[in-house]
């Protein structure tokens, strides 16, 4: 549990991705699905030798914004109906 509220406070992709598991599940289920991936990032870095880069929370909030502009794009499509970006302001 120390890992995962440690995770909560920190700015980094592991922490934006427990926070958003958070809020969608119980904490007790945010707790072990975060245990679940930190375990398997351990396992991949010992086991295969890999890095692991932390691309920041500003990565992963992105990455979570194009996923659902593109679920929202097929929902709309499945309805008949079509979505037109607006350039930003």
């Amino acid at each position: 549990m120390v890992l995962t509220g440690m995770a909560q406070r920190s700015n980094t992709y592991l922490g934006a991705q427990s926070r958003r598991l958070r809020t969608e599940l119980r904490a007790p289920v945010a707790i072990r699905a975060m245990a679940a991936k930190l375990g398997w990032l351990v396992y991949r870095m010992l086991r295969y030798g890999m890095t692991f880069i932390d691309r920041g929370a500003e990565f992963y909030d992105a990455q979570r914004r194009k996923l659902q502009i593109n679920y929202l794009k097929r929902k709309a499509a499945n309805l008949g109906f079509q979505i037109i970006e607006a350039p930003a302001a």
